[in-house]
């Protein structure tokens, strides 16, 4: 995997857009290069671009999550101060093709963050991948071959790492180590063969402890034996009285079934008595009907057409009074219409003559119709022409032309006017060329603002750099008085600590005869001296009196001290403060002086055409563009004014004269038609005209049809009643209307009959059913016993009371059995069970025995020493490129657990690396990260290598050395090898690098050189 190119923007202190191409020039000359700059310019910044455009992470954000908008709020990362969108792109090359990876994050319209979006595209095709915006990271970490953790250790080397990690001691180390090479994963298999072995191992118990209770509650041998005899006396004995029971049963149901139909065939018996009753009522109410209706049946057809015609007849009489109405109100409606149109043209108006006049005053309304919207579209015509004219003015026609007329002559004359007015203030113009002059001062104006703004800055620039002076100026003299304030301060301390360290042995002096004046004083005659032994004691008489002045004088001295201690302390740190302020001042008046002469260069290069009057300020000079593009602009502002009115003032005259015309048009169509639409009016009447003549038309035709069939109906009644009239009087019928009311509707018919096939039918079911229930009677007797009902349900009773307290019993034997039988075979489960587990047990005991316990540190410190043992193997590979002094090895056991240096110039001397040098440190430690690297990178070839710290603590030649090897490193193997640093010495070295600068306000900018 190789980084092709970097593309960002507004990135942490790099604000705005930056491009990094290690494909052009400088880079492809040398793939060894440099970022340079001061701490906090941004250096590191360019490692967080790539791993945010590929991972959406960065190491300095903590954690080890993906970042998301809420963490930029948060800790202020990532997206410049003050910027509303940032971008972060890097294109690199992988054995699967060439690719471009990007970040990208901005705010709504109300300023509040979005959250970020991620892309890949393939290079080599143009295409996006079709991919959400959290599988990019993914993606690339499966097109690069390495993770993020493997990532920033085989590509982006943070050094310090590793010079901590040699001087810690063994169990520090180990979590460095873990913290480096992300192997945490053996902490927890050992953990979790830990507890996966405990976790087996109490279920095991658990099972032991239940089969020990399963074989307490198992039966013995002899109470086994006695439970299943009696369990087979219980089950003969259950067997004779489940037949006694049924054999009673049956008995009683028997009894039971007899009674049953001795009732059954009284009830029967009585329905079928109720039922005959039912029929002869039924014959009596509607026999004589019944008999009527079948005398006529034969004539029903026609005695029902008959009736169907004599209807029709009545229907048809109906109808032919309404048609008569119909005509009359018709006649009506053909009057009102012939009187509508003569209101309407106020003439006579005729049935005849009602089309053409209607036909007439239409064309005649029409006509003056279309004169009127001619006029009209004159008006809009000329309308449309003065508002296009008046458009420039903002000028609002009134409705009265006149008024219109002299509001436009007096602003026609105004204009003439201010046109005077402005051209005697514009000598200089040429108002033949007017655009050309406005653009001309438009552009000077812009030049003089811009000129103006940079003046600004120089004049600010300048302000401040008097400040710094000024207040440099004020520090000097302190920096020249407080060293001597402090010296002499210093001088007095030294002279009053003397004293009082004198003082202070005068006073214990003082203190030491005190204590022994007391001893003499307390001496007695004939009893030994504390300190001799002596019984005589000549010194204890005339002892010295007590007088002393020490302690106040010490006290003094004391707070003297004291106070003046304090005041140096306050001194010095004054010193320290301004000794600060004066070099920050240095360094601020050296960048402002350079900030300042460059600006000045810049500002007499970029403004040498632009010319300003003596006495004139650049502010004034904008004013006065200002003021003349005003006029200019005012000028061709009444120019406009006076061409629109010289144009309005005809428009208007001759709208005038169309309104004049148009008014009289439609003062003669309002004398003749005040309706809105005569097309519609004149329709409106031809067609209600036409209509009712077609309906007069239809009318008539209708009734002449009507009364046809109405004479055709009565023909067919007296045939119909010439044929029925002798059967009728037959059956013994006076006329056809009583014979046909004998006649019944069909269903009437029906209903009557089926009512009274039913009765009989009932009847006969009734017989037959009584009959079959005395033969089954007569059979149950002969099977009944002769026991009453009321002993067989006693005898019941008592035997279904004994079969339930033997149920019980053989129930209880039978479940102490089951119940034995159930323990044993979940014994026997839990016991193969038990062999199982204790074959997969021992799996995990003896990994538990090899790698487990609680903490997981056994396994974990035995995958960091074969970790460590790798590590070490390919940093002295690194290291015999970089010096051929020192190898790094492992402590041995009577040595200290930090790791060891072999010094091969020493005869092979093991030494701890805490004595080596601070440049022997960074050699040593830059081979880890090489090797860590090499580790990470086993299965990726890695072509681009970022390494970060630490080359401030080499010597020159040490420092030679390094960049010796890493060169040597970049030609082998084509890596391109970027080195962060500050070291003054490196920067001469290496030509090719990437310069960070800050400015003033706390942003950095990015430049190549080589």
């Amino acid at each position: 995997m190789k980084i092709l190119k970097i593309e960002f923007k507004n990135i942490n202190s790099l604000r705005g857009s930056h491009e990094i191409d290690f494909t052009a020039s400088p880079f492809t000359a040398s793939s060894l290069f440099a970022i340079t700059g001061p701490t906090g310019s941004g250096k590191s910044s360019i490692l967080d671009v790539i791993s945010i455009a590929l991972f959406n992470q960065v190491p300095r954000i903590p954690g080890g999550r993906t970042i998301s908008k809420n963490d930029i709020l948060k800790f202020g990362a990532i997206l410049t101060r003050n910027q509303k969108d940032a971008m972060a792109k890097v294109t690199y090359h992988c054995n699967s093709g060439m690719f471009s990876s990007k970040w990208s994050i901005n705010t709504n319209r109300n300023d509040k963050l979005r959250d970020h979006e991620m892309e890949i595209i393939d290079l080599s095709s143009g295409n996006l991948l079709d991919l959400k915006k959290s599988d990019v990271p993914a993606k690339n970490e499966e097109l690069i071959g390495l993770s993020y953790d493997q990532f920033i250790k085989a590509v982006l080397l943070a050094q310090g790492e590793f010079a901590q990690f040699l001087k810690v001691n063994k169990k520090e180390r180990g979590a460095l180590l873990e913290k480096i090479t992300g192997t945490g994963i053996y902490r927890k298999l050992g953990m979790k063969a830990y507890e996966k072995y405990g976790l087996l191992n109490k279920e095991i118990e658990k099972q032991q402890h239940e089969i020990q209770l399963l074989e307490e509650r198992l039966l013995s041998d002899e109470k086994k034996l006695e439970l299943s005899a009696e369990t087979k006396f219980q089950e003969d004995k259950i067997t004779e009285l489940n037949k006694t029971i049924d054999d009673l049963s049956k008995n009683m149901e028997l009894k039971n079934v007899i009674s049953n139909q001795h009732k059954e065939i009284a009830i029967i018996s009585e329905r079928q008595e109720d039922e005959t009753k039912a029929l002869k009522e039924f014959s009596d109410e509607f026999g004589l009907q019944l008999q009527q209706h079948e005398k006529v049946q034969f004539v029903a057809e026609d005695l029902r057409n008959w009736s169907s015609h004599l209807q029709i007849s009545s229907d048809l009489k109906q109808e032919a009074e309404k048609f008569t109405q119909d005509i009359d109100k018709n006649s009506s409606s053909r009057e009102h219409i012939r009187l509508q149109l003569e209101k309407l043209i106020k003439e006579p108006v005729t049935q005849s003559t009602f089309e053409g006049q209607l036909e007439s005053f239409s064309a005649k309304v029409l006509s003056l119709q279309e004169e009127r919207k001619e006029k009209k579209r004159d008006w809009d015509l000329l309308n449309q022409s003065l508002n296009s004219v008046l458009r420039p003015l903002n000028f609002i026609p009134e409705k009265d032309p006149d008024l219109n007329l002299a509001k436009l002559q007096t602003i026609k004359a105004a204009s003439a006017k201010n046109i005077q007015d402005l051209k005697l203030r514009l000598r200089e113009i040429d108002f033949t060329a007017i655009g050309q002059e406005s653009r001309k001062l438009k552009l000077e104006l812009e030049q003089s603002r811009f000129a103006e703004k940079q003046h600004d800055k120089i004049q600010t620039s300048k302000t401040e750099l008097d400040k710094i002076i000024a207040e440099k100026n004020t520090i000097t003299p302190l920096l020249d008085k407080l060293p001597k304030q402090i010296k002499g301060l210093e001088q007095v301390l030294q002279r009053d600590n003397a004293t009082f360290v004198n003082l202070n042995l005068e006073k214990e002096n003082q203190l030491l005869r005190a204590s022994l004046t007391e001893l003499r004083a307390k001496l007695s005659e004939n009893e030994p001296c504390p300190l001799c032994g002596s019984l005589e004691h000549p010194f204890a008489a005339h002892l010295p009196t007590k007088t002393s002045d020490l302690g106040p004088k010490i006290h003094e001295l004391h707070k003297k001290i004291t106070a003046n201690t304090k005041e140096l302390a306050t001194l010095k740190a004054n010193l320290v403060n301004h000794q600060t302020n004066y070099d920050t001042l240095n360094i601020k008046e050296k960048e402002l002086t350079a900030e300042l002469e460059n600006l000045s260069e810049k500002f007499k290069e970029q403004f040498q055409n632009l010319k300003l009057k003596e006495g004139i300020s650049w502010e004034q000079k904008v004013q006065d563009l200002e003021e003349k593009l005003e006029l200019l602009e005012q000028f061709e502002k009444e120019h406009t004014t006076l061409n629109a009115t010289g144009e309005a003032i005809p428009i208007i005259e001759k709208l005038k004269n169309v309104v004049e015309k148009g008014q009289a048009i439609a003062s003669k169509l309002s004398s003749i038609y005040k309706g809105t639409d005569i097309t519609k009016d004149s329709k409106d009447l031809q067609s209600s005209f036409t209509r009712l003549q077609q309906e007069q038309q239809y009318l008539k035709d209708q009734n002449n049809k009507l009364t046809y069939k109405a004479a055709k109906n009565q023909g067919s009644i007296i045939q119909i009643e010439q044929k029925l009239a002798v059967p009728i009087q037959k059956r013994g019928f006076k006329t056809i209307a009583e014979a046909r009311a004998a006649l019944l509707p069909d269903h009437d018919y029906l209903k009557i009959r089926n009512k009274q096939e039913a009765l009989k039918t009932e009847i006969e079911k009734s017989l037959t059913s009584i009959k079959l229930l005395k033969d089954q009677l007569s059979e149950n007797l002969k099977k009944d016993t002769e026991k009453p009902l009321e002993d067989l349900k006693e005898g019941l009773s008592l035997n279904q009371e004994n079969l339930k307290e033997i149920q019980a019993l053989y129930r209880e034997s039978t479940r102490l059995l089951k119940n034995h039988q159930e323990n044993l075979v979940a014994q026997n489960q839990l016991k193969t069970s038990i062999e199982e587990r204790e074959k997969q047990t021992l799996r995990w005991r003896l990994l538990n025995t090899i790698i487990g316990d609680r903490t997981g540190n056994k396994f974990n410190e035995f995958a960091q020493d074969l970790t460590l043992s790798q590590l070490l193997q390919l940093a002295n590979v690194r290291l015999s490129d970089l010096s051929d002094r020192y190898l790094i090895d492992k402590p041995t056991e009577d040595e200290d657990d930090g790791l060891v240096a072999i010094d091969e110039h020493m005869g092979g001397q093991r030494r701890s690396v805490k004595t080596l040098s601070g440049g022997e440190t960074f050699i040593l430690s830059l081979s880890l990260a090489l090797a860590l690297s090499d580790l990470a990178s086993k299965n990726v070839e890695i072509n681009s290598l970022f390494i970060d710290e630490g080359f401030g603590t080499l010597d020159p030649e040490t420092l030679d050395q390094t960049l010796d090897t890493l060169e040597k490193l970049q030609a082998e193997s084509s890596k391109t090898i970027g080195i962060i640093s500050h070291v003054d010495s490196l920067k001469e070295r290496i030509a090719t690098q990437i310069k960070l600068t800050r400015n003033g306000q706390g942003y950095s900018s990015l430049e190549v050189v080589g």
